[in-house]
């Protein structure tokens, strides 16, 4: 029997709209969804067919039977491992109250799933990944606009300049933002990259500034100097809807072009033909806020300086610049239904909300919470439950983390394979693959916004189970059925799609369902007026928020630190075949890439004697972890920095193909866990200094006896 099924990827946080063909439960085919992608998939999307007939995922629920970590593991039946949980998990609610539970999750449209569970609980200490992620461009959009990072969307098709500070577009695989960036280029658009190293995006621009680690806020400070010296900014744009900006002429005086070229190591001539093309391009350029910008102590202000630069362009609301997301309401659509519980009055454990005031509290702070393990301050944590995410790759220092750890009674890993923290749980919850379930409808928000829904492509290989049926499951065991109002995923459907008037047949046509018109609807200037929810009711460049926390919006700029002699700055990122840890043992994708490597400068590396390929060894700063991988010798990146692809370095023994492969970045993150960006939140990754050496495991310097 052969069908055809719309769905969505679940290779990756971006979630890309997908058609699977299948034949007698086998899948034969995927590609993207033709109406939004054309049929465009990137090579982690076409392998997802391998994580049907992966062997060395969970293939049934698994209670530890030994010490953490150590590998002994007993099968049980669903039934026993939700009685298992739900047992601790009351047990814990009478003896420290129901707010020393942690939820954590990969964040995306489910969340509301997740929320609902651990608020109907009891507990307010949700979070996600997103302190090593996103939370720098979050908060710095929250203090510029008053709305988070998903708050604006990018006309990048028709823009005429596409502007990307260590956005590596073309490796995190955004698709349809990547299919909007090459008709961009097509059509005669530029696009500036800017990085310490040069990247497949990079490779696509039509101008690429190699900067020095640490100085990207001083480039973005002398492009607003000019900007502003050019007069190239929208004066009635700033004058109906813009706060601060004679004080940040007054700020960016001393910051010139001449002054950045110095500090970043480019040319001063390049940074004002830079603004030449931009004087051309605009409005229609777009200054990209940055995606993981969880990397340098002051990379909240380079996001913060990227929203001001949209700003001056004027370019909010205007076709090739920055578009407001419409609902479904914005076309006459009643919004879907989701899963809800208010949250809990009490205060969370990791302090953001009332101890940390500035910050948003939806996800709050992942690594903070360690504290409250420890010191049982501001109460105990005595649980962590993970739904596909991974604490112990995610953020540095795993080993410190593990001690934290310790002082829980219940850790709990829902996902769809082995990741460090599952492999260090008390219980693993096989979720099935995103090809063996359905997921509740979620709202693609966006220019033109779509109802869209994960479904079943094929049954599930081993007894794993979907997230809305596991929650489910425990809700009803938790006596918190009230808040889970179905008993199947139709039953779901059907209540989300209710207010609507669509029913799940109208999704069969195109595997989504979008406004009738295919024309964005743009907010005129009295609309969008309404729109900036800070405090003054405008885009603020001096942020009140900020000012109430003490910080400042415009700080002066400091030049980041050179690596001690004979040492490195680490710098880390993506690659186009994988999904950070998550798909490192997937068989398909591991023959295209095995294992990663340690990008080194060409003359740094001669001088160390160090040859293209040839094994070197990368020791932390305070020589707690060292590993052995291949040297990817270069001219494309700045002497002072090295630079791996996150994920590697795993060692879990089920997982042959990833087991011990390359080396872990986040092992070398000595002391990194508490070193984070007060203004931004966010984990500060690329602040690590490593050494490297050709290692004496080169057949070379090897001696026979």
């Amino acid at each position: 029997m052969k069908k055809s099924v719309y769905s969505i990827c679940g290779m990756c946080t971006v979630r890309c709209p997908i058609r699977v063909e299948v034949e007698n439960n086998k899948i034969t085919w995927i590609e993207g969804n033709q109406h939004l992608l054309g049929g465009a998939l990137c090579a982690r999307g076409a392998a997802g067919t391998a994580l049907v007939t992966d062997t060395e995922r969970p293939q049934q629920p698994l209670i530890r039977d030994g010490g953490r970590g150590a590998g002994r593991w007993r099968k049980v039946s669903w039934e026993t491992a939700y009685d298992y949980i739900a047992d601790k998990l009351t047990t814990i609610k009478e003896e420290h109250g129901p707010e020393s539970v942690v939820l954590s999750s990969r964040g995306g449209p489910w969340q509301s799933m997740y929320k609902t569970f651990l608020y109907a609980y009891g507990s307010p200490n949700y979070t996600n990944h997103d302190n090593t992620c996103g939370n720098n461009t979050h908060h710095a959009s929250l203090s510029v606009n008053g709305v988070g990072r998903e708050g604006f969307s990018y006309d990048i098709k028709n823009a005429r300049h596409l502007v990307l500070f260590g956005r590596n577009l073309f490796a995190s695989l955004q698709i349809d933002q990547c299919l909007e960036t090459l008709d961009m280029l097509e059509k005669g658009g530029r696009m500036t990259y800017v990085d310490v190293r040069q990247t497949k995006t990079g490779v696509k621009a039509t101008r690429f500034f190699q900067v020095r680690p640490g100085t990207d806020y001083a480039l973005t400070l002398a492009m607003i100097h000019e900007v502003i010296e050019k007069k190239a900014f929208d004066s009635e744009f700033i004058e109906q809807h813009v706060t601060g900006f004679d004080e940040l002429c007054s700020f960016i005086e001393q910051y010139t072009p001449a002054w950045a070229a110095k500090e970043c190591g480019i040319k001063e001539k390049d940074i004002k033909d830079f603004i030449k093309e931009v004087i051309e391009d605009r409005p229609g350029v777009i200054f990209h806020p940055g995606w993981n910008l969880s990397r340098y102590e002051d990379s909240f202000y380079v996001s913060r300086s990227l929203h001001i630069l949209n700003i001056l362009m004027g370019n909010i609301e205007r076709k090739g610049g920055l578009i407001i997301p419409k609902s479904a309401g914005d076309y006459g659509v009643d919004p879907i239904r989701f899963l809800d519980c208010p949250v809990p009055d009490i205060k969370r454990a990791d302090g953001v909300g009332w101890k940390i005031k500035h910050l948003d509290k939806g996800a709050g702070m992942a690594n903070l919470f360690f504290q409250a393990m420890e010191k049982e301050e501001p109460y105990p944590i005595k649980a962590w439950i993970a739904m596909r995410h991974d604490p112990l790759t995610a953020m540095p220092e795993p080993q410190q983390q593990k001690k934290f750890f310790d002082h829980c009674e219940l850790l709990v890993s829902i996902d769809t394979h082995y990741s460090e923290f599952g492999w260090y749980s008390d219980v693993i919850l096989p979720e099935a693959t995103y090809l063996e379930r359905d997921n509740p409808i979620a709202l693609h928000n966006g220019i033109l916004p779509r109802f869209e829904f994960r479904r079943k492509a094929v049954e599930p290989e081993n007894d794993t189970k979907p997230g809305w049926e596991i929650f489910k499951q425990l809700a009803t065991r938790l006596n918190l059925d009230e808040y889970f109002p179905y008993d199947s995923i139709e039953e779901l459907w059907e209540w989300q799609l209710k207010p609507t008037g669509y029913s799940i047949a109208d999704f069969d046509e195109k595997g989504f369902i979008a406004p009738k018109s295919n024309e964005p609807i743009l907010y005129d200037s009295e609309k969008l007026g309404t729109c900036f929810k800070t405090p003054s009711g405008k885009l603020e460049i001096i942020s009140k928020k900020l000012t109430d926390a003490g910080l400042p919006s415009l700080p002066e700029y400091k030049s980041p630190s050179k690596p001690p002699k004979g040492m490195f700055r680490l710098v880390y990122g993506r690659t186009a075949v994988h999904t950070h840890g998550q798909t490192i043992n997937n068989p398909l994708l591991n023959e295209l890439m095995p294992e990663n490597s340690v990008w080194i400068n060409t003359k740094v590396a001669d001088k160390l004697g160090i040859s293209q390929g040839e094994l070197v060894k990368v020791t932390a700063g305070d020589n707690s972890y060292s590993g052995t991988v291949k040297a990817l010798v270069t001219d494309f990146i700045h002497p002072e920095a090295v630079y791996t692809v996150h994920g590697f370095g795993r060692q879990i023994p089920f997982q042959k193909n990833a087991y011990h492969a390359g080396i872990s970045d986040q092992k070398l993150m000595s002391e990194k866990l508490d070193h984070w960006d007060k203004a931004g939140g966010a984990l500060c990754l690329c602040e690590s200094f490593v050494t490297v050496e050709r290692s004496v495991r080169n057949s070379a310097g090897r001696v026979e006896l």
